[in-house]
Order: structure tokens, then C-alpha cells, then sequence
């Protein structure tokens, strides 16, 4: 069999390799309940349309994720552990290709060359192998029109290409939508609810609208959207400050440091947190706690 492996531009080869899929299901789930923190809405769409998918021999559809919410709060964290527990590793495995729009789609002008590059991209990478994950980072830097592209290879179609599409992963990472999330989040603190009583349905169409209707977006006015191709948008929660400090910790573990709890407390105490009158929510989430970890060690 063929499959492409990762390149650092569209311009790439077949190469000859076997598609090696062995998703450990079980593993997934306890990772993104023991690792992932104050996600419990991620935790459970993930968790329930990644699992359902890679159950069923014969989808009707790819599984489509748009994953939403402020920076550090574990979009890409996420991505990384389903590639790690279908293929074994989080980024390194040649069925899982990652694309980054200020390197592979930089200029707003070359709209039209990106459509035709992604396109044969995909679809080499579908014909060498049917499970194979794509991974599009920072959609808001994304020029608006070049996903739309891929309308016909996430909808339920039955013919495209001689290859069985419809087993692929698409994962879309973003911070378009934050402020949606932020607010409801923070309007369900003041009324005194339990973070954990938040459910999806408050959040995944305010989501898809704010997305639609942002000109930031690589989404903006996409048929991806209006066709309701998306399987599932996924909302990350702003971060409290026992977040924070549940990461620090982890951190800490993994240098072997687990009794330093002083340090994860120094760590949580040293973020910046909004809004400024009330100090609920890490403004960087986790992202900045391992640099933080070896400031105060």
C-alpha cells in the first residue's frame, strides 16, 4: 500500500508504507479524563464521536471536529492524544498530517492554488490511507474560501475517488468562538451554577454562529458550516486558577518533582487572570505553566 508522509510544504511524494491502525479506545478515554482539566464538555463529545466513530467498520461520513476556546486550554493537547491512541504517536505517525496556515497557507492572494494543492493533498493521503487524520491549527489565520474545498470529501457521499473517504478524521482548532464561550461561563458562575452543570447545547450553535459570522475565520461564510458538515463543535471552558495548578503539578510529575506542591501553588498564583474585577479565568490557560515550572524551581 501507499501513503504520504509528513512534509513541511503540499508538494509531496508517495512513498510506500503500510497503514498501521490500531486504536486503543479504552486508552483514549482515560487519558482525556485523567489528563485533560476543567474540560468536562470536551471531555464527553470527544470522548462519546471518537469512540463511536472508530467502532463503526462502515461510517456514512468522516468524523468532522471543530474545536473552540481560548489559548492553553488544551485544543492541542487533545489532537495529540487521539493521534497518539489510534496510531501510537501524537504527531509523528505518516497518517496524521497537521497543517499550520501561516506556513502552508500564508498568502490571502494564492486562495485558488491553496484549493488545489489541499485538495490533492487529502485525496493522496485518503487513497494511501482511508483512517488518516487532518489536523488544521489555527483556523482564524486561515484564508476564508480555502476549506471549502473539502465540502465534498466531509458530507455523505458514496463515490469520490475510488477510495472510502468517509473513514478519515478532520479536526479543526480555533479561538474564534472564545468570547461565546468565555461568557457563558462566566454568566453561569455569577448565577451561582456548578462549572460541571454547564452542557453542550448552551454553547455548540452560539459557536458555529460566531464562527460563521467572523471574517477572522477560515470558516467565514462556509459551506462547510451552512451544510452542517461539521460533526461536532467542541467547546473549551476558560481555566480557573486549580487548573492551572493541576497542570503545574503533571508538569512537576513528569520531572520527577510530584511533592512539590509549593511550586504548583506559586504557579497558579503567578498567571494572569479576566475579567480584571473578578479573576475567574487563567488568560493564557496552561500554556505558560512549564515555563513557570522552571522559574520557580
Amino acid at each position: 500500500q501507499l501513503c504520504f508522509l509528513q512534509p513541511h510544504h503540499l508538494g509531496a511524494v508517495l512513498r510506500g508504507c503500510y497503514c498501521d491502525y490500531k486504536p486503543d479506545i479504552k486508552g483514549l478515554e482515560w487519558d482525556l479524563y485523567k489528563n485533560l482539566y476543567g474540560q468536562h464538555v470536551a471531555q464527553d463529545i470527544v470522548s462519546e464521536a471518537v469512540v463511536n466513530f472508530l467502532q463503526d467498520e462502515n461510517p456514512d461520513r468522516p468524523l468532522v471536529l471543530s474545536f473552540h476556546g481560548a489559548s492553553g486550554t488544551g485544543k492541542s493537547l487533545v489532537s495529540s492524544m487521539i493521534g497518539r491512541h489510534i496510531y501510537g504517536t501524537a504527531m509523528g505517525s505518516p497518517y496524521i498530517h497537521q497543517f499550520i496556515p501561516t506556513l502552508h497557507f500564508p498568502s490571502a492572494d494564492r486562495v485558488q492554488q491553496y484549493r488545489s494543492d489541499l485538495k490533492r493533498w487529502v485525496e493522496g493521503n485518503l487513497t494511501a490511507c482511508a483512517r488518516s487524520i487532518f489536523i488544521f491549527d489555527e483556523m482564524e489565520k486561515m484564508p476564508p474560501g480555502v476549506i471549502d474545498v473539502l465540502e465534498q470529501h466531509l458530507g455523505p457521499f458514496h463515490v469520490l475517488f475510488q477510495t472510502n473517504y468517509r473513514k478519515a478524521i478532520y479536526i479543526f482548532i480555533s479561538t474564534v468562538g472564545q468570547e461565546v464561550i468565555n461568557r457563558v461561563v462566566l454568566e453561569s458562575r455569577q448565577a451561582g451554577r456548578d462549572r460541571e452543570d454547564i452542557l453542550p447545547k448552551e454553547l455548540e450553535d452560539s459557536v458555529a454562529d460566531a464562527v460563521y459570522n467572523n471574517k477572522n475565520s477560515g470558516f467565514y461564510h462556509s459551506r462547510v458550516i451552512t451544510e452542517k458538515l461539521i460533526t461536532r463543535f467542541v467547546p473549551f471552558l476558560p481555566l480557573l486558577r486549580r487548573h492551572v495548578e493541576r497542570c503545574a503539578q503533571r508538569e512537576l510529575c513528569q520531572r520527577g518533582e510530584c511533592q512539590r506542591a509549593d511550586v504548583a501553588s506559586a504557579v497558579g498564583g503567578a498567571m494572569t487572570y479576566t475579567p480584571n474585577d473578578s479573576q475567574y479565568f487563567s488568560s493564557t490557560g496552561c500554556k505558560l505553566v512549564s515555563a513557570k515550572v522552571n522559574f520557580f524551581l
